[in-house]
């Protein structure tokens, strides 16, 4: 189709062509519930944040790194703080600039972060049945959403971690709904030998208690950046590795929901591309006339010769008016 031949028009969920058997979700999705999660950058939120932000020093070794990924800067500093003990080198600077960094992180992912009694049991429960319905769902986002969703009614689902909450990748057959983290996720952990495990924690303690874990441990996840950051991580996880490749080999129609696809997440296109996905259903927020053209066309030249059927967002599940949590006011203390 001629790029300049798309109207305004959007089609609604129910009335699809086809049925998706994949969901991969984007930060509109968890904006849907939270409007903080609207944030662009947690980089540079944890150096803006009231209490301990990222300082100088702190800054200067992401620089030097070439990266904004908490996830390679704290591991570097582990490996670092080991071979300083195994050399008899003293290893307090790198220990106080990873505690340092990880409070930074803390203090920035609980600034945006939905609190977990703020969100109404119902709409968890309504959204782990609209997910149910997929062979597998793909989130790209590293909220806790969807694990508290799943902690509300599990039955169906399986995240792939078994009873002693590892992961392994010659055992990740399973008849449930898969539920897959392309990015990680605040509930998920790289041990020190580079394995990956899930938390031992529910409800408002997978929040509370997020980056407080045993030493040499680093939560595993992949925050905004470039796409090349994104992909090095990627690479040197068991577990994301996996997942990417399970996007690159999926089958049959997918649904995108909540999701730019954005030069940053390059390495999503390319999967789905590689997967040979040939319908594609694609979410358009319907902010304009002009923003659904050019949505349209961005999307037909993201996947030339696929079948894309585009909906109104707003008449999707996971988009239900019901969903959004209004934010607080802050507390504004009063001068005496």
């Amino acid at each position: 189709m001629e790029l300049d031949a798309f109207d305004a028009s959007l089609g609604q969920w129910p009335q699809l062509p086809f049925h998706c058997t994949g969901l991969l979700l984007g930060n509109g999705a968890s904006r849907a519930v939270w409007r903080n999660f609207a944030y662009d950058s947690l980089f540079e939120r944890a150096q803006k944040v009231r209490n301990k932000p990222l300082g100088q020093t702190d800054l200067a070794l992401f620089k030097s790194m070439a990266t904004e990924n908490f996830e390679q800067v704290l591991s570097a500093l582990n490996t670092t703080t080991r071979v300083n003990a195994a050399l008899a080198i003293s290893a307090s600077a790198p220990l106080n600039r990873y505690y340092a960094i990880k409070e930074a992180l803390i203090h920035a992912m609980r600034s945006v972060h939905i609190p977990f009694r703020l969100l109404p049991a119902a709409t968890s429960l309504s959204i782990a049945e609209h997910l149910r319905q997929y062979d597998t769902v793909y989130s790209s986002n590293y909220d806790l959403l969807l694990s508290w969703a799943v902690e509300q009614s599990p039955e169906g689902f399986d995240d792939l971690f078994d009873v002693d909450l590892g992961f392994d990748v010659r055992r990740t057959h399973t008849m449930g709904t898969r539920v897959l983290h392309l990015h990680g996720g605040l509930h998920l952990i790289r041990q020190a030998d580079g394995t990956t495990r899930k938390r031992n924690a529910v409800g408002s303690a997978l929040l509370d208690g997020f980056a407080i874990n045993q030493p040499g441990e680093v939560p595993l996840f992949v925050n905004e950046g470039r796409v090349e950051d994104k992909s090095r991580a990627i690479r040197q996880s068991d577990y994301l590795s996996w997942c990417l490749a399970q996007l690159a080999s999926h089958q049959g129609p997918l649904c995108l929901f909540g999701h730019s696809l954005g030069e940053q997440d390059r390495h999503l296109t390319e999967a789905i591309a590689q997967a040979g996905v040939r319908q594609l259903a694609i979410s358009v927020f319907p902010l304009s006339d002009a923003w659904v053209v050019s949505q349209k066309q961005y999307f037909t030249r993201l996947f030339p010769g696929a079948e894309l059927a585009f909906f109104d967002a707003t008449s999707h599940p996971l988009s239900a008016p019901g969903f959004n949590v209004p934010v607080p006011k802050p507390l504004v203390k009063r001068k005496r």
